[in-house]
């Protein structure tokens, strides 16, 4: 195997992806092909400048010649957080551990399914609207998306409580078919016991939603309740306490027009089977 003497996580795993395939006998072109990236991107993630996704590890590990075992799976769920260094934006480095921490997290999102739920191939399909966004770009955004969503699936996941505008439900991202993969998504999500979806209805008309842009308020155990909010250019963590009881007083006042958790995942279901 090739020395690992770097110190950085996104290093020592490239150094092992490198040591797979070429065990392997694969060029970067090959196993490209086979996990659905550019060579360059590929070329990148082994150097460790590029972090890899949940979905290129399953895709080797599925890879028979490649031979991982599980290690290569193992090494990605054990460095999983500091593979996420390099990943986000600057001012976006500390939501991550924030919302991995917290106790409950609320959001609520007018425009688009939140990052949490998002399936890989509607996550794709938003960040590509980015102006200027090369692939490379592209790809390591959704792997950061899609590696917080572990959040979710931990043995003590912390409450995940959403609303949506029912327009988020109904705006078709990428195709129908992944459209119709998101929602589907949405209800297996909605379905879980420490998971809360509601919709507030087209019918609700102007609510207080629409004068600004989504918002999430993060709930510690033994800290003061923060918010992350998005921009045209950027986001930000909101800390002030007096800015974040604003955000508690408008989402208290979007509860006021929200359906009621039953009938949001069936209004979900429903639209997923008029996409079907």
């Amino acid at each position: 195997m090739t020395q690992m003497v770097a110190a950085s996580p996104l290093k020592v795993f490239g150094e092992m992806l490198t040591f797979f395939r070429e065990r392997a006998g694969l060029t970067y072109e090959q196993l490209g092909g086979r996990v659905y990236l550019s060579e360059s991107m590929l070329r990148k993630i082994e150097a460790g400048t590029r972090a890899p996704s949940a979905n290129l590890v399953k895709t080797c590990e599925a890879i028979p010649e490649m031979q991982c075992h599980g290690a290569l799976l193992k090494l990605y769920e054990t460095m999983g957080p500091h593979l996420k260094v390099g990943v986000y934006p600057g001012w976006f480095q500390r939501w991550p551990e924030k919302e991995a921490s917290a106790k409950r997290l609320r959001w609520f999102e007018p425009q688009y399914i939140p990052g949490l739920a998002q399936t890989e191939r509607y996550a794709r399909a938003v960040l590509s609207t980015k102006v200027g966004a090369t692939e490379d770009v592209i790809e390591d955004d959704v792997a950061g998306r899609i590696e917080r969503q572990r959040v979710l699936d931990r043995e003590k996941p912390p409450q995940f409580w959403t609303i949506l505008d029912e327009g988020v439900l109904r705006r078709h991202v990428g195709s129908t078919e992944i459209t119709r993969e998101a929602m589907l998504r949405l209800a297996d999500l909605a379905r879980r016991p420490h998971v809360i979806i509601q919709v507030i209805p087209l019918g609700a008309g102007a609510h207080e939603g629409l004068r600004g842009a989504g918002f999430v308020l993060a709930e510690f155990d033994n800290a003061a309740t923060v918010a992350y909010q998005d921009t045209a250019v950027f986001g930000q963590i909101v800390e002030d306490q007096d800015a974040v009881q604003e955000l508690v007083y408008l989402w208290d006042a979007l509860q006021l027009v929200v359906l009621p958790r039953a009938e949001s995942l069936r209004l979900i279901e429903r639209i997923a089977e008029e996409l079907a």
